[in-house]
């Protein structure tokens, strides 16, 4: 009987109990009560370790390796400790050893049932654990799979404890190898992957124990090798980094919360150091900076007006069309003469009409395409939409996303309006100014003309002149804000911060009094390198800094700021037509009004009229744009 009670014990099937944990009938008969009882505990111990090598044989036959790995481990437990425990004992009977066999010649069932009571508890566990496994609606993922061994196992019945432990980091070490081929090689595995195309981490694979910044760190690390290894770039991660990155996942699991996060925050550091060495260094990052602030942001003023002008000359040229290529090439003469000439950035930049080509436009007055939820500026440079693109590849893309991008797009589009609309403020100006000379030179202190026009000719300069003076007081006022208090200042506390300097820690004087760094930041040998993820986020909040100072998040603001750039147009387009000046020429009008049935003076009161029109909508926009800060 006791040979039948140690297979039973060991899995097999006895005829002595039939079902579960029940004893024969005709058993129980000879059997005394506490014999009986010992049995029974006995029984429930082979009938819960026969359960689980059940369920844990066809849960082997899945597909996930997670679980494989599960069942291998609890299998190898088992077989070391539960099944080796029924050999040991089957062998103390054998040798008669005292603690079983009393008197040499009986053995209690007693002796039996406290040799496997310790497994009472831990079999109970394992077997809900694997009920739970088995009853499963879903394949089991890796995190929620993680997150359930890691909570079973924190329990105050310490074989049970460990049992379960040794279960989670069997799997925890499948996960690991996958994370070190994510972090270590920049790869994503076919099967069960723990990371999606786009390298972001897919929340069912990864456990919940790990922080959102370990998990924001290891995606950055993975993208980061990941598209080196793409590229093809010349140098890649060194063997020795790698093997040492390697041994420090291997050396901790992401259970232990706190150290695991150490280890992934080393890796991350060592792979930012490593990348602003060898393959977007800091050089690369303050020119392509100061490439897209010369250019999109206007800070290369010469630049600026010169390329205005020759897109000027093109809408005012004799071609029937203009295209892309046509302003490619006004790019290349913009250029000529000033110190963009001969850089080397300059090749990044591409115009592109979305629209498509457009006829060259005669000075005439800006049609609005703007909406009334978004303010746009796209398409005031040339008559139509037009974009200036700037180039962005591999290693700057690092950094330089297409939204960032998008962005220095909508500031060029509201800073090269804004700076045109200005010249043509200038040149009329000076239009005026000289015609106005060249009037006095004949009329002396007077604005000339007849009696019958003598006061509305001076009423019409007065109010010209008042016009251009306020409209030109605007524009300076606020290109003067915008590239010098928002633009100049927010570019030079970006690039303190790309030095490593802190820009809260200059002196009211302008001087640095401290640095984040002990050590300069602009050698090889630096200690100071930017994580590229604090490296997007210093250049988010530049340019969230500037649309918030340039007005540009303010849509209701935005909006009167066009109005009053296609007034000015508007004003100019007429003094235009008008030949330069806002006073008719002296011998024009009366002199054939008889011919003509005009009477004296008709032309300066119709231009009055225009003039008077666009004064008062002036007016009523420089009271709405002000009416937010009173």
């Amino acid at each position: 009987m006791i040979a039948e009670i140690l297979l039973v014990l060991a899995g097999h099937s006895s005829s002595l109990f039939p079902s579960d944990h029940s004893i024969d009938p005709a058993l129980v008969q000879l059997l005394h009560p506490g014999e009986r009882d010992c049995l029974e505990s006995l029984c429930r111990i082979a009938q819960r370790y026969r359960v689980i090598k059940s369920i844990t044989s066809s849960l082997s036959k899945s597909s996930s390796q997670y679980l494989s790995a599960l069942c291998a481990a609890l299998n190898h437990i088992l077989k070391q400790e539960y099944e080796t425990l029924v050999v040991d004992t089957e062998a103390k009977i054998l040798k008669r050893e005292a603690d079983f066999v009393a008197s040499g010649s009986f053995v209690p069932l007693s002796a039996i049932r406290a040799t496997f009571s310790e497994w009472d508890a831990p079999l109970v566990a394992l077997e809900s654990l694997m009920k739970e496994l088995k009853n499963a609606p879903e394949k089991w993922k890796a995190g929620p799979l993680i997150d359930l061994l890691i909570s079973r196992s924190r329990t105050g019945v310490h074989r049970i404890a460990s049992i379960l432990q040794r279960l989670s980091r069997s799997v925890q070490r499948v996960w690991q190898s996958q994370l070190a081929t994510f972090m270590i090689h920049g790869t994503i595995s076919p099967a069960e992957p723990i990371a999606a195309a786009d390298y972001a981490l897919i929340e069912t694979a990864t456990p919940s124990c790990i922080s959102e910044h370990t998990r924001a760190s290891i995606t950055y690390v993975g993208r980061a090798i990941g598209t080196i290894r793409a590229a093809k770039w010349h140098i890649q991660l060194p063997r020795e980094l790698a093997s040492k990155h390697s041994t420090i996942l291997e050396s901790v699991f992401p259970e232990d919360r706190h150290r695991f996060d150490r280890a992934i925050s080393a890796i991350r550091t060592n792979i930012s150091e490593w990348m602003w060495l060898n393959v977007l260094t800091q050089k690369d990052t303050e020119d392509a900076v100061d490439s897209l602030a010369d250019y999109l942001l206007l800070r290369n003023g010469e630049f600026g007006l010169s390329l205005i002008r020759e897109i000027e000359r093109l809408k005012s040229s004799s071609k029937t069309l203009i295209r892309e290529q046509d302003l490619h090439l006004a790019l290349l003469r913009a250029s000529m003469g000033t110190t963009a000439q001969h850089d080397p950035l300059l090749p990044r930049l591409r115009f592109s009409l979305p629209s498509g080509p457009v006829r060259p436009l005669l000075p005439t007055l800006s049609q609005s395409t703007s909406s009334t939820e978004f303010t746009t500026f796209d398409d005031l440079l040339l008559g139509t939409p037009l974009v200036l693109n700037y180039t962005v590849s591999w290693p700057l893309d690092l950094f330089l996303h297409s939204q960032d991008l998008q962005v220095y797009g909508a500031l060029f589009c509201y800073l090269s309006a804004l700076r045109k609309t200005h010249t043509r403020i200038h040149t009329c100006w000076a239009s005026l100014s000289n015609s106005q000379r060249a009037r006095r030179r004949w009329t002396g202190l007077g604005e000339g003309g007849t009696t019958e026009d003598l006061v509305s000719r001076r009423e019409l300069l007065r109010c010209g002149w008042g016009l251009v003076r306020e409209l030109n007081w605007f524009l300076d006022s606020l290109l003067a804000y915008t590239m010098v208090d928002v633009i100049d200042v927010e570019w030079r506390r970006l690039k303190m911060l790309l030095a490593g300097t802190d820009p809260e820690a200059q002196t009211s004087t302008g001087h640095r009094s401290r640095t984040r760094t002990a050590e300069s930041a602009t050698g090889p040998g630096s200690s100071h390198h930017l994580d590229f993820t604090t490296l997007r986020t210093i250049h988010h909040d530049y340019l969230e800094r500037i649309i918030v100072g340039t007005l540009l998040s303010n849509q209701s603001l935005t909006a009167i700021i066009r109005s009053l750039l296609q007034l000015c147009d508007q004003f100019v387009v007429k003094i235009e037509r008008w030949g330069g000046d806002v006073l008719p020429e002296l011998l024009i009008e009366g002199s054939i009004n008889s011919a003509e049935n005009e009477r004296v003076g008709d032309m300066v009161r119709e231009r009055l009229a225009a003039v008077s029109e666009i004064n008062q909508v002036s007016s009523s926009l420089f009271l709405f744009l002000l009416s937010p800060f009173s």
